[in-house]
């Protein structure tokens, strides 16, 4: 069993982590940590893990914790987790991050984004991007993995196979992406505050989200040519969830049963993508609590503008597949263990 432990494990992606470690048959949960609340009992902070995990949360002392595991998940905020990543891999331990710090290949991008220089560019060349269904090999012998932000999963996840295929105008790609309120973290805002975020929905960051240049990256790599993507997120008044609305232009005309032919096919073997068959279209409630992302396809020739457009609909859990249990399937990966060990339970309907 790999001993593990999570860094930073107060958020709701760190409690999201605790709750699927608790069900991983080959995992030692060794250690937690929090900056604000060390000092309680996960159960205390967690009441939906009594009964199954009661380790006490400690400060963030490398000193004292970095030889506890094996294997660690840094839940940390973005720019905090560069230095403690970099020690544990002087270590030799192998590290998970779900903050973006090792996210983007190019430490001027990060800086332009992040607004700090990159701590340790040189870890940029040594980081997989934890995105299974594009990079499972790499993953496998990675020492240090950037998990995907919630955004990028979904909207990769419908754009992957397009790729493979001369199918449309990368040139051309419009994401409208729908997150619950949970995807803005723990720490309360005036925006998530409960009246002002019921009843609303309200987009935000239109062509300045964090999330863009990590889509635009991936693309650009599978495209060998440079892409842009018009990229616009919405809080909605749910929870859970991300259902991301996909527009691009195809190069030929093409029915939706062939465009929903190509994805399955894409996307066979790999455990937790669903492709819709034509005619239906994802729900978040349905993804809700698991790993599991669907994709729904529809090409929409109504307006007849010359070329159709293909609408692709995409579903996760943005705690789950959009964060720690695309963490825990990196780890199975990089661990050698079945990749959906610990992961199979679906999700909760209604």
């Amino acid at each position: 069993m790999v001993k593990v432990a999570v860094l930073g494990a107060s958020g709701y992606t760190g409690g999201e982590l605790l709750r699927l470690l608790s069900l991983h048959p080959r995992i030692k949960l060794v250690a937690v940590s929090s900056g604000q609340s060390a000092g309680q009992r996960i159960d205390t902070l967690f009441p939906n893990l009594k009964g199954r995990l009661s380790l006490t949360l400690e400060p963030l002392d490398l000193n004292h914790l970095a030889d506890k595991a094996d294997l660690f998940f840094l839940a940390l905020p973005h720019t905090t987790a560069m230095p403690v990543a970099a020690r544990l891999i002087e270590k030799k331990k192998r590290v998970i991050d779900l903050s973006a710090d090792f996210r983007l290949k190019d430490p001027k991008t990060y800086e332009r984004w992040y607004k700090t220089p990159h701590l340790h560019p040189g870890l940029l060349a040594q980081a997989c991007y934890g995105l299974p269904e594009l990079h499972r090999n790499a993953i496998k012998s990675a020492r240090i993995v950037a998990n995907p932000g919630c955004y990028p999963t979904g909207a990769l996840l419908g754009l992957l196979p397009l790729f493979q295929k001369p199918l449309v105008d990368s040139g051309r790609i419009i994401i409208d992406a729908k997150s619950g309120i949970s995807g803005a973290g723990r720490s309360p805002s005036q925006a998530t505050h409960f009246p002002e975020a019921h009843e609303a929905i309200s987009a935000y960051s239109i062509g300045r989200h964090r999330h863009l240049p990590e889509i635009e990256q991936e693309l650009s790599l599978l495209a060998k040519k440079k892409v842009a993507v018009t990229f616009t997120p919405h809080l909605v008044p749910i929870n859970r969830g991300i259902l991301s609305t996909i527009y691009i232009k195809l190069t030929k005309k093409i029915e939706t049963e062939e465009v929903v032919k190509l994805f399955q096919d894409f996307y066979e073997g790999d455990p937790f993508v669903r492709v819709l068959p034509s005619g239906e279209l994802p729900n978040t409630r349905n993804v809700q609590g698991s790993n599991d992302g669907h994709i729904g396809l529809v090409v929409d020739d109504h307006a007849n503008r010359g070329s159709a457009t293909l609408v692709i609909v995409t579903a996760i859990d943005n705690l789950v597949k959009g964060a720690a249990g695309q963490a825990i399937q990196n780890m199975n990966l990089m661990m050698g263990y079945e990749e959906s060990l610990g992961l199979t339970a679906p999700g909760l309907f209604p």
